[in-house]
């Protein structure tokens, strides 16, 4: 790909008033537009050959013979890599993100958070919540159908969850009650993972009081809690609406593919969950990401981090590749640096 030191000073100056033109308008910005920026001293038919250099160069492109130009995916990878020059937030901007992380529980300040950040950016805001295991207070089974029971997990915060889980047809109803009994009283207190060494270690050392049938029953209900809180990314999102604007309705097919691509969270979990591993900001342009192939957009992500300096959790943004880059990183940024000081 091009890089910013191979374009002559012109090219740079003009590929630059293309760009932040058109993040601005949405609109592909002409040679006229330009020429009126002044501080070029160069005439329209100039910056159309300039313009045309970057075409071929693959950083702009025509989306009508007639009409301006406007950055390809390329292009903004180029413009945000090396050209940006990002915006301070303002008093206001800094005490509204702060302001939403003062009280209540971790996951309502979350949301409340992205909420903010999706109103400040006109963006969706995102929060990949921290994996936190549930700590066991008191666990039932009850039965369904022949094969088939609900396991109930109550957690010490108060928390009440059900999973189906499958059984062995033979399984004699004594046995989920045991088992519930078991989990309940010598489990209690435990996180997931520290259970299942406990029960490991009462197996091998031959002092659990459990018969064979409750045993397994004791194993399953913890591999299928523990299976699904390992797999189950947790994300808020806030602000999709703010995706659908006045611009859109003549694409009105890429709103609809982000909106279904933000139903299914799972998929943009996956995505911050990359993140994770970055030690600063990640930008994901368009169909950088096979995920935004087909709807154009762009995500803006960091991780924060706990009292430990491992990361946590990741904050973001969706929004239109068109998006004002410039002034939503260092939001993002500094929302990111908020979460860590609430995580300490």
């Amino acid at each position: 790909m091009t890089s910013v030191p191979e374009l002559g000073q012109r090219a740079r100056d003009v590929f630059r008033m293309v760009v932040e033109g058109y993040l601005e308008s949405g609109d592909p910005v002409g040679s006229r537009t330009i020429s009126r920026f002044g501080g070029l001293n160069l005439s329209p038919a100039s910056i159309r050959n300039v313009m045309q250099d970057l075409e071929e160069l693959g950083l702009l492109a025509a989306p009508h013979a007639s009409a301006g130009r406007m950055p390809t995916e390329t292009g903004l990878r180029l413009f945000v890599d090396g050209m940006m020059q990002t915006t301070t937030l303002s008093d206001e901007e800094r005490a509204a993100i702060e302001g939403q992380t003062r009280s209540g529980p971790l996951e309502e300040k979350l949301a409340q958070t992205s909420q903010i950040l999706s109103g400040l950016s006109a963006c969706a805001g995102i929060v990949l919540v921290p994996r936190v295991e549930p700590v066991l207070k008191q666990f039932a089974f009850l039965p369904l159908a022949p094969g088939r029971a609900v396991a109930v997990l109550v957690g010490a915060d108060g928390s009440v969850e059900n999973r189906v889980m499958e059984l062995p047809l033979d399984v004699p109803p004594h046995a989920l009650a045991e088992a519930a009994n078991y989990m309940s009283a010598m489990l209690g207190g435990l996180t997931l993972a520290q259970a299942q060494v406990h029960l490991d270690d009462e197996i091998a050392m031959g002092r659990s009081a459990l018969d064979a049938a409750a045993q397994d029953l004791v194993a399953r209900g913890l591999a299928v809690w523990s299976q699904d809180n390992s797999r189950r990314p947790v994300m808020i999102v806030r602000g999709a609406a703010n995706l659908i604007d006045p611009a859109a309705a003549a694409d009105l097919e890429r709103v609809r593919q982000l909106l279904d691509e933000i139903e299914g969270k799972e998929e943009i979990a996956r995505l911050l969950d990359s993140a994770r591993g970055a030690r600063a900001m990640k930008i994901f342009i368009g169909s950088e990401n096979k995920l935004f192939a087909l709807s154009g957009s762009s995500v803006i992500a960091a991780p924060y981090h706990g009292t430990d300096g491992r990361v946590v959790g990741v904050v973001g943004v969706i929004g239109p590749t068109r998006l004002n880059y410039a002034r939503v990183v260092p939001m993002v940024d500094f929302t990111a640096r908020t979460l860590t000081r609430l995580m300490a």
